[in-house]
């Protein structure tokens, strides 16, 4: 019998197109000549790194996810940050919000009581940002004058296949956030 193939999996949330285009055109206008932008189609928010797991594993992360209770909520990336360590260039929130907070939380929890081993950086620990560029060097960001904002209405869990010039990302489940009025 064949060796089965591991899987690299994370669960993540994906801006919206109007949110995508402006995202794109900030790592555009900061990179510089020698960062690596991130491909539109590829910009996201990471909620809960899962790593390598086997296809049942899969399976067992989709059932895990779609009972994981969550309200939709309004996101608003309204600042700019730099890691020079590996040169990443990111947009994120000032105050994260507190659904995405529980979201992440909620999904890590979960997780972590079915015997899932999850990346420490996950659920409270979250840093929420979109990667817009890698390889960047940067003195000095600005102020982001105008914040990106979209409705986060669902979360997807993520396969991640690795190659030499960028990550491909494949959506293998959407998982629907509950609408709640704000009223």
């Amino acid at each position: 019998m064949g060796e089965v193939r591991s899987r690299r999996v994370f669960f993540a949330v994906w801006p919206d197109q109007e949110a995508v285009g402006h995202l794109a055109a900030l790592g555009g206008n900061l990179a510089g000549s020698e960062g690596r932008l991130i491909r539109p189609a590829a910009l996201h928010l990471t909620l809960v790194f899962v790593g390598s797991v086997t296809p049942t594993q899969v399976d067992q992360l989709q059932e895990i996810a779609a009972g994981v209770r969550a309200e939709a909520f309004d996101l608003s990336l309204d600042r700019l940050g730099f890691w020079p360590q590996r040169g990443i260039l990111w947009a994120g929130c000032n105050q994260p919000p507190e659904p995405l907070r529980r979201l992440a939380e909620s999904l890590a929890a979960a997780l972590r009581a079915a015997g899932l081993v999850i990346d420490q950086r996950s659920g409270s620990a979250l840093v929420p940002h979109i990667t817009l560029a890698r390889r960047v060097r940067c003195a000095s960001l600005p102020q982001l004058a105008t914040p990106v904002r979209w409705r986060v209405s669902e979360f997807s869990l993520v396969e991640s296949d690795l190659h030499q010039s960028a990550a491909r990302y494949k959506t293998l489940a959407s998982f629907p956030l509950n609408q709640v009025d704000a009223g």
